[in-house]
């Protein structure tokens, strides 16, 4: 069974019907964007293994043999699964982690050339979070039910703001 991408598509086919292209846009235009970052090529054959693997089926053709699948019973079973068997350690990898760690190898001017976009960037993400979040919790309508959708969103709103926050911590340490 592959990883977190097979998982990562079952999830999104859970909540609609999807083609390839319109599951690569979901990641890559979506607040799905913050959870996972998947390509058109990797989504592709990754589609394919599945349907093997009777997890989704093509509920549709279209043209230039455009497939839309849904998630089947098994594919539910499969998420359902995985979501509760969470991983026993969590292994945080993250390659801008590690050049913090190697920030030390530049001087700080280089350092600080380095840091500055990333305050501004996330500044600038932050303020789109948070107008997405806005929008789609007034579009659930006032009392309706707290989603899980909401819950990862607010996940990457506090992950970004906190992101900016230590940039610009980060850009007063080297001032100093």
């Amino acid at each position: 069974m592959s990883g977190a991408l097979r998982h990562a598509l079952l999830g999104s086919l859970s909540q609609e019907r999807a083609s390839g292209y319109e599951l690569a846009r979901r990641f890559e235009r979506t607040l799905w964007r913050h959870a996972w970052h998947a390509q058109y090529s990797q989504i592709r054959p990754e589609l394919d293994r599945m349907a093997d693997d009777k997890l989704i089926t093509v509920v549709a053709t279209g043209a230039r043999r455009r497939r839309t699948y849904s998630i089947t019973r098994a594919g539910q079973a499969e998420l359902q699964r995985w979501l509760r068997a969470p991983p026993a350690k969590f292994v945080a990898r993250s390659e801008f982690v590690l050049r913090l760690f190697l920030l030390s190898t530049l001087d700080p001017a280089d350092a600080r050339t380095l840091l500055a976009p990333i305050a501004d960037a996330s500044a600038e993400e932050l303020a789109t979070l948070r107008a997405a979040v806005a929008t789609a919790g007034t579009s659930a309508g006032a009392g309706a039910p707290l989603s899980f959708d909401r819950l990862a969103a607010e996940f990457s709103v506090r992950s970004v703001a906190a992101l900016h926050e230590w940039a610009r911590w980060a850009l007063t340490e080297l001032d100093r």
